[in-house]
């Protein structure tokens, strides 16, 4: 195939056009991410009880629904809280990989059988189910500088104005409102006048929904009409109202009859367009704002989301009234830019070093030329490649890409080597490409099907850990493909035209004279040293075994981490507050707690929302809040040390302890966005049983944090349960109710009424369907004692107070109760310090779990930590599967079961770099490592084929001495080794130095690989021709014994026939 393409030249060059052709309209139209799609979609269930109790909603809302949706098919968990404030909240959590849209339609089913079962109340507001992604992309914010709008008028002109254009934009999946709800119509009944006309909340609702309520009329003059009836009209009635005056208006009760008046809501009370509910308080740097939340779809391109939601907002804020206006503080599209930049400018510098070590080898422009072009032709391919498999650009493919520049030129520098020793030998360009390159097809297709065989299974391992490895393993096998059949065409093409017998070596420059001779002399002695350990190959073979245990060993004593924590540009400030606090004073201490944050060096801006416990997957608590502490760009904070990323949240979080009202601590973004709620671990702690003993949880779960805390290892590990805060209970005298004609239910209904505001129906502004509440004025409701002062009607139509009926005593319970997969749950989250990784903190909670949990208690792990649990040791499996295949490539190849393993033997060798790496730098052995070990068993693979190939030839071809095969092939293959794993080598230098946004996951990764080839490339060298020997004299002894009248092993072989 070769011969052809060098006798037709133009079509190989055209070939490699068309491929960089598409791949650079590739570049242009993937989508691009931080990650690919390896987020658990999420389906969210909300509903609203007002006025109900945490333990109501748990009791009446929360078991019904989640003893449906339990088991529904792929679900991997489901977490719900149930709020103070009558709000309810499920996730339900499926595999990686699950069609988002099937599994809504699958608990939609399971929720629509429920619905009948659930409460009136929560019934007539309705269940909402929806893809529901946690991962928020840009807070787009809305303010008033001069302050002439409040915050109820800023969310509600997101709500009305900008909501739906932005949820339109493609790419955008949810759009979300933070701060003040939106509008609701509130009658704020005054319980005293209501007692004075003998009136109840019961009477005012009815009166509502009578005189505030849809008709359709119809039209006159519909067929059956007379033929003379010439026109139909319809009818239109003002029957549902819109203004609060309307509302007032409306008539509660007639006293006409007895010659007084009619009483109409404003006669008992006052109505305002108020807000649904009063949960949240949203603040931009200190100011009243609105947040507006944006999400974007699985599959979508989140640069280009950023960038449409930009333009949208500029094209929107032309029509703002005066005094508003719009920021994007928060944004991670600014992360995600700023890593695949980054990895952009390692692939630059990359190609770079590449090329200058293969420059400084060759020692001839014209034979550079020859693997320079194959760089941009390959990697530029990579993206067409990319396109067809469906990635997208991100830190996976990415990646792949950088190591693959040490990768795709290695093809042609063995072959451009070749032809220039043969050129050198008087041959022709055109004869010595054909001679070379009838050599070489055997190796080049030996490496590539070796280096697909390696990265092939990751394709095919579950779970997040596969989706992630799937498509950095397929970006290098589909490179290493595409690098192999242009080794074929365009390579020796190129060397038959461009390649001329190169400059005399003593006519060289100073600088090539002076490597050459260091280079020759280290050649001399190298076949030296192969020389005498193949005499003793036994021995050599005893050493690498040992060397190879103990790099595994090493290996294995590395602590084992996920993914490690990036600076993403940004933190989360989490204040928790005693139990029972309002939510006015949360606001303050969180405004405490956001002012240390904007004052400290390399803060640029904060999101406050108040009523939020972001720990509790933003559920409502009003003694919760959180603060986005958005951090200036990397580049301005690389001057200063106490800027970066760890120096910055410890200094922040040593600046909150000050704070004395609640508790304030920084938070890490998750590792992945999308896959909970902060970084660290995320345990939840189950009750068995059906037991809601709540008072026990709590003390079970101090006690584990109490136990974790005595850890020096562990950074900090707290919870967000709380089992004290106050209640009230409220006790109904039921024979005294019955002796004075009063209805229980009656009671009931007025507490709901008066306290926990009741729905009563919609009405229509702005274009919205809103809602009616009823309520008492806040005034009659501020203290426990304000309840036993309301009032109820008797059958008999006397008004009765309450403290004739009930009395109150003092009780407590918890402000937000959390169900996990059924069971109460108290959720624990930490940290690991720099001692631990994030796998070693998850076995201490382990063992702390395993001694101090009683029998009816046990544990799971959620978010991050239960992808890291489930994915254990998958990748180790993927390795074995790795080398087997690696094994049974060669076994084909060589037509031998026992010669293979001198190329397997080289790998773990290559291990010993990373061990002795990683325990001296303190790195885990986290995703990222373990990618670049997988490198490396190609790699390593490779040099030792490039060395096994050749003395094969030589001993079975040429018929030499085994020793001399081995010496000579090792010699041979000396410079392509060193130049291909230099080139390698300086090729991700960056990322073993690299800064900036992501430069955690670009170092992992690059000391892996690169501490591993310098160790390949120094024992390979030496330990594989050792090896060949002993397992190839191993071999043919095996052989002699089925041939009888052979020769001894060690003899040549009679020479095959020419």
């Amino acid at each position: 195939m070769s011969k052809f393409f060098i006798e037709h030249p133009v079509l190989a060059n055209v070939l490699a056009i068309v491929l960089v052709v598409i791949g650079a309209i590739a570049v242009y139209t993937l989508p691009v991410a931080q990650y690919p799609n390896i987020v658990p979609p999420t389906i969210q269930v909300t509903a609203r009880y007002p006025g109900a109790s945490p333990q109501t909603v748990v009791d009446q809302v929360a078991l019904v629904i989640e003893q449906q949706v339990n088991g529904v098919d792929g679900m991997i968990y489901m977490q719900s809280t149930s709020a103070a404030d009558g709000s309810y909240s499920l996730t339900v959590t499926f595999g990686v990989g699950m069609d988002p849209d099937k599994a809504l339609i699958l608990v939609q089913g399971r929720v629509n059988n429920t619905l009948a079962a659930l409460p009136a109340q929560v019934q007539a507001q309705g269940v909402s189910v929806q893809k529901k992604s946690t991962a928020i992309l840009q807070i787009v914010t809305l303010d008033s500088p001069k302050g002439s709008h409040d915050a109820s008028y800023l969310s509600n002109y997101a709500t009305i104005n900008l909501v739906n254009e932005l949820a339109r934009l493609p790419g955008v999946g949810n759009v979300n409102v933070f701060g003040a709800s939106e509008y609701a119509m509130r009658i704020w009944m005054d319980p005293e006048k209501l007692y004075t006309f003998n009136l109840v909340p019961q009477d005012v609702i009815k009166a509502i929904q009578q005189q505030n309520q849809s008709v359709a009329a119809g039209q006159t003059g519909l067929p059956p009409a007379p033929a003379t009836q010439d026109f139909q009209y319809t009818i239109d009635i003002k029957s549902r109202l819109s203004d609060p005056s309307e509302f007032a208006d409306i008539i509660v009760k007639s006293q006409t009859a007895q010659g007084g008046r009619l009483i109409r809501i404003r006669d008992i009370g006052r109505v305002e367009l108020g807000s649904q509910t009063y949960s949240q308080q949203c603040y931009l740097d200190g100011r009243p704002a609105a947040g507006i939340a944006i999400y974007q779809t699985p599959e979508a391109n989140s640069i280009a989301v950023g960038k449409e939601v930009a333009a949208k907002m500029k094209q929107l804020a032309t029509r703002f009234p005066d005094d508003l206006r719009y920021d994007i503080p928060f944004d991670t599209t600014l992360f995600v830019q700023a890593s695949i930049d980054e990895v952009y400018t390692t692939l630059y510098q990359a190609g770079i070093l590449v090329l200058i070590v293969i420059l400084v080898f060759l020692q001839n422009f014209r034979a550079t030329l020859v693997p320079a072009t194959t760089v941009p032709v390959t990697i530029i391919g990579a993206f067409a490649g990319m396109a067809a498999l469906g990635f997208s650009i991100n830190l996976s493919t990415m990646f792949g890409i950088v190591l693959a520049i040490g990768i795709v030129v290695d093809d042609a520098i063995v072959i451009v080597e070749a032809v220039s020793r043969y050129i050198e030998r008087g041959m022709s360009g055109h004869d010595a490409a054909i001679k070379a390159m009838k050599e070489l097809i055997g190796p080049v297709l030996g490496i590539t099907l070796v280096l697909m065989a390696v990265f092939l299974p990751a394709a095919f391992l579950p779970g997040l850990t596969g989706k992630m490895l799937a498509q950095f393993a397929m970006v290098i096998a589909a490179t290493a493909l595409i690098s192999a059949v242009n080794a074929a065409t365009l390579k020796p093409t190129q060397c038959a035209l461009w390649l001329r017998p190169a400059t005399p070596p003593e006519q060289r420059n100073a600088f090539y004279r002076a490597f050459n001779a260091v280079f020759d002399r280290a050649e001399t002695a190298y076949g030296g040293l192969i020389g005498a350990l193949a005499r003793r190959s036994g021995l050599v073979v005893l050493a690498g075994v040992i060397v190879s245990a103990l790099a595994l060993f090493g290996i294995g004593r590395i602590p084992t981490a996920f993914i490690p924590n990036e600076d993403q540009g940004f933190a989360m400030i989490a204040v928790q507050m005693p139990e029972g606090t309002a939510l006015g004073r949360t606001a303050q201490t969180l405004g405490k707690a956001s002012q240390i944050a904007r004052t400290t060096p390399g803060v640029k801006e904060v999101i406050e929302i108040a009523g939020v416990s972001i720990l509790d997957n933003s559920a409502t608590a009003s003694n919760a809040g959180v603060a986005y502490v958005i951090f200036d760009p990397w580049d301005k904070r690389t001057k200063d040390k106490n800027e970066s990323f760890l120096p910055l949240l410890e200094g922040l979080q040593s600046k909150l302890e000050k704070i004395a009202e609640g508790r304030a601590f920084v938070v890490a973004p998750p590792p992945i966005q999308g896959i909970g709620n902060a970084g660290g671990f995320q345990m939840q702690l189950e009750m068995l049983g059906g037991s809601f003993d709540y008072v026990r949880l709590n003390e079970v779960t101090q006690q584990l944090i109490a136990s974790a805390r005595q850890n020096p290892g562990m950074d900090r590990t707290l919870t967000t349960f709380q089992s004290d805060a106050p209640h009230v209970q409220l006790s109904v005298d039921r024979q005294q109710a019955e002796s004075m004609r009063v209805q229980v239910g009656d009671v009931f209904d007025a507490l709901t009424s008066y306290v926990g505001s009741s729905f009563v129906n919609q009405f229509n502004k702005f274009g919205q369907s809103l809602q009616v509440y009823v309520q008492a004025d806040s005034k009659f409701r501020l203290q426990p004692e304000d309840l036993l002062n309301l009032s109820v009607r008797s059958a008999d139509g006397r008004m009765v107070t309450l403290s004739t009926l009930a009395r109150l005593g003092p009780s407590s319970g918890p402000p937000l109760i959390t169900l996990y997969n059924l069971y109460p749950s108290a959720t624990i989250v930490g940290s690991p310090g720099k001692e631990l990784s994030s796998g070693q903190a998850m076995k201490v909670m382990e063992s702390i779990a395993a001694t101090e949990l009683p029998k009816d208690m046990s544990y799971e792990w959620s978010a991050m930590s239960y992808q890291e649990k489930i994915a254990g040791n998958l990748l180790y499996v993927g390795f074995a599967l790795s080398v087997l295949l690696v094994y049974l490539v060669l076994a084909a190849q060589y037509e031998s079961w026992i010669l293979p393993l001198a190329v397997i033997a080289a790998v773990p060798l290559a291990l010993t770099g990373p061990a002795a790496a990683l325990t001296v730098l303190g790195v885990a052995n986290n995703l990222y490592v373990q990618i670049g070990l997988m490198l490396l068993i190609a790699l390593s693979a490779k040099n030792g084929i490039l060395i096994v190939e050749v003395a094969r030839e030589r001993r079975i071809v040429d018929g030499k001495p085994l020793i001399e095969a081995a010496v000579n092939a090792a010699r041979t293959r000396f410079r392509p080794i060193l130049m291909t794993s230099f080139a390698f080598i300086l090729g991700v230098m960056p990322l073993v130095f690299a800064t900036g946004a992501g430069a955690n996951a670009r170092r992992s990764l690059g000391v892996s690989v690169f501490t591993g080839m310098l160790a390949s490339t120094c024992l390979a060298v030496v330990f594989v021709p050792s090896f060949f020997v002993f397992l190839q004299r191993l071999d043919e002894r095996r052989k002699t014994k089925k041939n009888t009248g052979s020769t001894t092993p060690d003899a040549a072989p009679a020479p095959a026939a020419q």
